[in-house]
């Protein structure tokens, strides 16, 4: 390339050279042709200087170019080379980790081989001392014909009833022995558990009433609220479902319904109206479907906000928006997605103790009830409603467990299951969360004491702490310290299976005997 660009610039010169020579001498002459011979010469001698300067600048800048580029080829040969050894050592090590995994693995299923013959070897031995022993009691029970002079059938009939006797009596004994046993350990270490998720949550309880109180400007308002011959009252309740009470309380009107999602629809709107000033029946039609628009609005952040508070992600929409309709309604007076917020806290405490999934455990919680939130028309049980829905929307078989078995109807399949029941409980009765009433309240105390006195020996019982304990007095010739054990879990259990309450239910049997006589 260079050489070309050379004798291009050599030819080109020559050319002009010999022009300027022909030129000179044509119009100079012959005497002037020397001097302009040799400055031709000068001209080409220069030219060929600045051509071979150019070429060796040329010469230079491909060697550095050349240089350039292997300098950079070796530099990514040898990143590559690193790369290409740091691959091969991670290699290395993983195979030094399968390696130590399969021995280990193997030694496992050595140490299972081994225990599973000491198992057979086992039951073999008791096998063979079982037939020993069949072998004895034959024998034995022949000798007992002889000197009893009873017939098999009569002996063993009687000794059924003697043995039947003495097994209630050892069973009793062995199952308050196992009950002792379980509560210095399991009790104690279970109780702690739940008094620490306990101290760690504090939720308020709201304790809804079916009234809502709207405040006023003055007591004139109370007329433009009613309207001419009541229109604006009348178009008011239609509209929204709710009662409006106008009495002689000062400054204010009352609002009066049992669902509280309408109810909150209703305060919006009269608030609204009030401000706005202009109150007649097409306004207030109006106003209240803005409120219900805003109200769906309000469910949904209702909904983001638990989630939030609780740590609970990745729900559906829908079941975010179910979950904010909670907040309007209430069972016994509880406040159900405060009651769910406060179980997804406790859920979580216990799960975190018991090293179980916390997160999966605060989901469950938080949806346990979310049934709640379907229109009270629908038929099924809040639970099984809960349920479907959240199968609905892609809830896992561990979430869908919990939400129909946190009542006990059907069988739990998970530990997560059995915290949200406990939660639940745990909620449902820390005092002043819930309410019932008076009736209700009488009733389940009837019914406490009905089925305690339904068990055979049972003299009288007691319904007491507000329905949270059943004390029973039995008759002490009829029934044994270790039969005492038996009856009160029998009672424990009956209670579970035929009523619903809030918490737990203590069952205390009392067994005293008394010897009296009279010094005369």
């Amino acid at each position: 390339m260079d050489n070309i660009f050379y004798l291009i610039i050599t030819a080109s010169v020559s050319v002009v050279m010999f022009f300027l020579g022909w030129v000179l001498s044509t119009k100079l002459g012959q005497g002037k042709v020397a001097s302009a011979e040799k400055l031709a010469e000068k001209i080409v001698s220069e030219a060929e200087k600045e051509a071979s300067s150019i070429r060796n600048q040329k010469l230079i800048e491909a060697k550095d170019e050349m240089l350039r580029l292997k300098n950079n080829f070796d530099n990514e040969t040898k990143n590559q080379r690193q790369e290409s050894d740091k691959a091969k050592r991670e290699l290395e090590q993983r195979e030094r980790e399968q390696d130590k995994r399969l021995e280990h693995l193997n030694q496992k299923e050595n140490e299972l081989k081994r225990i599973e013959q000491s198992i057979k070897d086992r039951v073999e031995h008791v096998q063979k001392k079982q037939e020993d022993l069949d072998n004895i009691i034959a024998v034995q029970n022949e000798k007992l014909e002889r000197i009893s002079g009873m017939s098999n059938e009569e002996a063993m009939k009687e000794l059924k009833q003697n043995l039947l006797y003495k097994a209630k009596q050892l069973a009793a004994q062995e199952m308050k022995d196992i009950r002792d046993q379980a509560r210095l350990t399991a009790n104690k270490e279970a109780k702690e558990i739940i008094i620490s998720s306990i101290q760690r949550t504090a939720a308020d309880h709201s304790a809804e009433a079916t009234v809502s109180v709207v405040h006023l400007p003055g007591d004139d308002m109370k007329g433009r609220i009613i309207g001419r011959e009541g229109r604006n009252i009348r178009a008011f309740e239609n509209a929204t479902g709710i009662d409006v009470i106008v009495d002689d309380t000062p400054e204010a009107v009352i609002l009066s319904g049992f669902d509280p999602y309408r109810r909150e629809i209703a305060r919006r709107a009269l608030e609204t109206l009030i401000i706005d000033g202009r109150i007649h029946p097409a306004r207030i039609e109006e106003i209240v479907e803005k409120k219900k628009i805003e109200m769906e609005e309000a469910i949904v952040e209702l909904g983001e906000q638990a989630m939030l508070e609780t740590g609970v992600h990745g729900l559906h929409p829908e079941l975010v928006k179910q979950l904010g309709k909670l907040n309007f309604r209430t069972s016994y007076g509880q406040n159900v997605l405060q009651h769910s917020i406060e179980m997804a806290y406790l859920a979580g405490l216990m799960a975190s103790a018991l090293q179980l999934d916390a997160v999966l455990a605060k989901r469950a919680a938080l949806l346990h009830d979310i049934g709640k939130s379907i229109d009270r028309n629908t038929e099924g049980t809040h639970f099984q409603l809960g349920m479907e829905m959240a199968k609905r929307y892609g809830e896992g078989p561990v979430i869908l467990n919990a939400i129909e078995a946190h009542h006990g109807e059907v069988e739990m399949t998970s530990p997560i299951s059995a915290l949200v029941q406990a939660a639940d409980a745990i909620s449902g009765s820390r005092p002043g969360a819930r309410r019932e009433t008076l009736e209700g309240y009488i009733k389940r105390l009837e019914k406490l004491e009905t089925i305690a006195e339904s068990f055979e020996g049972v003299s009288k019982t007691y319904a007491i702490q507000a329905g949270r304990e059943v004390r029973v007095l039995v008759q002490p010739e009829s029934i044994n310290d270790a039969q005492s054990d038996q009856l009160a879990a029998d009672i424990a259990e009956r209670i579970q299976q035929e009523m619903e309450y809030p918490g737990q239910i203590k069952v205390m049997v009392i067994r005293e005997y008394r010897s009296i006589d009279y010094a005369k």
